[in-house]
């Protein structure tokens, strides 16, 4: 007999029925639901992420929505939201499921759209956080502060030395922006005020239909001008299958030796393989990292590299950002509970996270309502 799933419940009188698979960050997007009548069951159990097996004895014989977890690309840490899921939600009486996150690679939409279930995400509230986290990689990466972190707490630090973690001085130097969308205009805004960049080149289908253009942008004609003219470069394109690997050994060779490549944005988007042997061949190159390839996992070398800055995909940890994406996911499942419309812009969503002000009765965003005809 299989071992029940651990919950949280709020509001057990709740008329409507709203499960999340793992506990997020705030109260507030509870209080949006149980101040609408619902139920809210969370699963407490520590898994990083939930079987289908577990999901489907999360929903039950009633459930009216769901919130659930994706990790953007990276469906090895995702949940299965396919025909198993969807079925088992539809005959259960749900018409609602929300990711707590942008991506939804993990959500097969055509299975959705059979059993007539809205597919929310949660865009809108990353651009800032994430740009934010590539400029600190950035900094990171070129002060050399994990390896002087690190030297410290080994104790060895014996005092001062003219040469003791010599790196690069960001000012007057030039960024290179791939993907020149929200959060590369947005890092390219910070790097130009908060570290006096002199320019951007930029290369990205973006940068006139969507970019902001904050700065100053040298359009750049191909992705290798910017490689090779920058002394940073700072991926931000979608993943697909003519961005795979779009970082690989040949371009990485045509790059300046004491550059700086940072990556919070897809972990695909870079050849970890050919990255690791082009920072053993070049120690004055240096990487931050914030998304890897297989991950969890880092390639064979990658972890023992003292030029290269790794963190755990934590783009989007910030404390109002996280606490946002729960309440953009609960309030697209309530949304849809309630027969709400869908909101104008999914990218302006500060009305929903306002605390201070009425919550305007809409859905966020649901990447299938023209398909449901919501």
């Amino acid at each position: 007999m299989a071992k029940p799933i651990s919950i949280e419940v709020w509001n057990p009188s709740g008329k409507y029925r709203v499960v999340s698979t793992k506990s997020m960050p705030g109260t507030r997007w509870i209080r949006l639901l149980t101040d609408q009548d619902c139920r809210v069951e969370i699963c407490t159990e520590k898994k990083t992420i939930l079987s289908v097996e577990d999901i489907l004895a999360l929903i039950g014989n009633r459930c009216d929505g769901v919130i659930g977890q994706a990790s953007r690309e990276l469906l090895v840490l995702t949940e299965d939201w396919g025909e198993v899921l969807f079925s088992a939600l539809k005959r259960a009486g749900g018409s609602a499921f929300s990711n707590m996150a942008v991506g939804y690679n993990n959500v097969d939409v055509n299975a959705a759209n059979k059993y007539g279930i809205a597919v929310g995400n949660t865009p809108g509230v990353l651009t800032e956080t994430t740009a934010e986290l590539a400029a600190s990689l950035s900094l990171a990466a070129a002060r050399r502060i994990v390896e002087a972190d690190q030297f410290m707490r080994a104790g060895l630090y014996d005092g001062w030395l003219p040469h003791l973690f010599v790196g690069n001085l960001l000012k007057g130097q030039t960024v290179g922006v791939i993907g020149a969308g929200r959060i590369g205009s947005a890092y390219a805004r910070m790097m130009h005020s908060s570290f006096f960049v002199i320019s951007c080149s930029a290369y990205g289908q973006f940068l006139k239909e969507n970019g902001e253009q904050p700065v100053t942008w040298k359009r750049a004609a191909s992705m290798e001008d910017v490689l090779r003219e920058a002394d940073v470069i700072s991926l931000h394109p979608v993943l697909d299958k003519t961005t795979y690997h779009l970082v690989n050994k040949e371009r990485l060779a045509i790059m300046k030796k004491e550059a700086i490549l940072v990556n919070a944005s897809r972990g695909p988007v870079i050849d970890e393989a050919a990255l690791v042997e082009h920072l053993k061949a070049n120690p004055m190159f240096r990487v931050g990292l914030d998304v890897f390839e297989d991950e969890p996992f880092m390639k064979p070398g990658l972890a023992e590299q003292k030029n290269a800055v790794v963190v755990p995909h934590i783009a989007s940890a910030s404390k109002w950002t996280r606490e946002g994406m729960a309440t953009l996911a609960a309030l697209n499942v309530l949304g849809k509970i309630k027969g709400y419309p869908l909101w104008g812009d999914p990218n302006r969503v500060e009305q929903f996270l306002d605390e201070n002000s009425p919550v305007p009765a809409a859905c966020p965003s649901i990447v299938n309502a023209k398909q449901l005809g919501i």
